[in-house]
């Protein structure tokens, strides 16, 4: 049973291109479902979340990291009333527009592109899903429903000020709305980001041996929950004791979000999703207090794992790749796949050129990015394995 202000699939906005409905799945299944079988999906296996993905089987990926994402947006959504389906299709799809080695990429194609607009991943998955994905026989894109294509442009919140491209020129044709909070689905697919790569990061970066157990025992959050295994558990065996210790915290997180959405959803007592989006709030949050001492955990990963010596340096190299191919491609288009040649030849001018070139780095995973450097331009020396996130 869904709530009354859950995204309901018989009453969705439809898609930009009328389809008929499926005979045993919701729009909303269907949208989680394209998104599983794209192309920009497949490739988040080798992209970076915060190790390059070749340096360790054990690391988090992009492609990991969105699954976590989903299971706990699938978790808190179904507590909530919520629609699971478009809260998962949402969490799958919003990395989609990650460039190769995570937000340092992003940040040296963001750069690249400052006089053509510049680069920003939440409207590339947007533009992935609504046109660089191209299979189907009717359309470019995957033509996803409204809500979704919501999700994914705004789970974030409102989107105002100056708008990345890809959404300027995306809402010409589809008004998302973006000056209005999204759904809560999409609001618990954001928190649910949070939740995983707080979680997550601590256990690769303990991989790492970027910081120890001791360590963490002294963070908020973290160390009550070191000190109530070892209450239950004396004695047990080291990696044993991190694995309870981190899953009792990202069970703290995720009660935490519960309990505030449902007292917030309470106080406002929606009675549809309209009055979500126009609650001038989010319904989804973590309560102040757990939010101060996450802030804490935050800083203590960004100096120690973020900013570690180590990631300093691979930051410089890996932006160097992504800093040399762009001006080559500008330069050289011919030595773009045939598929991206016909989009170049009906470019009008230099901006129209960038952003084609912008989207075929930006597609890139990891390890093509290092290998189409190394065959056009040279390598780099590769013998770190950290790269940053924000």
């Amino acid at each position: 049973m869904l709530a009354p202000y859950a995204c309901h699939p018989t009453q969705s906005r439809g898609r930009l291109h009328p389809e008929d409905e499926s005979t045993f799945r919701s729009c909303f299944q269907r949208d989680r479902d394209r998104i599983i079988h794209a192309s920009a999906f497949r490739r988040l296996k080798h992209k970076t979340q915060v190790f390059i993905e070749h340096e360790g089987d054990y690391f988090r990926t992009r492609l990991t990291h969105s699954i976590e994402v989903a299971q706990v947006a699938r978790t808190i959504a179904g507590v909530l009333g919520l629609n699971e389906e478009l809260t998962e299709a949402v969490a799958l799809a919003h990395d989609l527009g990650h460039t190769p080695f995570g937000h340092t990429g992003e940040e040296a194609l963001d750069a690249l592109m400052e006089p053509y607009g510049g680069f920003d991943h939440n409207a590339q998955a947007l533009k992935i899903v609504t046109s660089l994905e191209r299979h189907y026989a009717e359309w470019d894109g995957l033509n996803l429903t409204w809500e979704t294509l919501e999700g994914i442009a705004k789970h974030n919140g409102p989107v105002t000020g100056r708008l990345p491209f890809a959404l300027t020129e995306y809402s010409r044709r589809h008004d998302l709305e973006l000056d209005t909070y999204a759904s809560a689905e999409a609001q618990v697919a954001a928190l649910a980001d949070d939740i995983a790569y707080n979680n997550h990061d601590l256990h690769d970066g303990l991989r790492a041996e970027l910081f120890s157990t001791d360590e963490l025992a002294e963070l908020p959050l973290v160390g009550p929950c070191f000190a109530r295994v070892d209450e239950l558990y004396p004695g047990l065996n080291y990696y044993r004791r991190r694995h309870e210790a981190l899953r009792r915290f990202f069970g703290v997180l995720v009660e935490d979000v519960i309990a505030v959405a449902k007292a917030r959803l309470a106080d406002l007592a929606p009675l549809s999703v309209a009055d979500i989006r126009g609650a001038g709030r989010p319904m989804v949050q973590f309560s102040p207090e757990v939010w101060e001492q996450l802030k804490v955990i935050r800083a203590f990963l960004f100096t120690r794992m973020y900013r570690a010596p180590a990631v300093v340096e691979m930051r410089v190299q890996v932006t160097q790749v992504v800093d040399e191919l762009f001006p080559l491609f500008m330069a050289q288009t011919d030595l773009l796949p045939k598929q991206w040649r016909k989009d170049v030849e009906d470019a009008e001018g230099e901006t129209a050129l960038a952003r084609i070139v912008a989207d075929y780095i930006a597609g890139m995973t990891d390890r093509f990015a290092l290998q189409e450097h190394e065959r056009l331009i040279g390598g780099i020396a590769a013998d770190s394995y950290v790269v940053a996130r924000d």
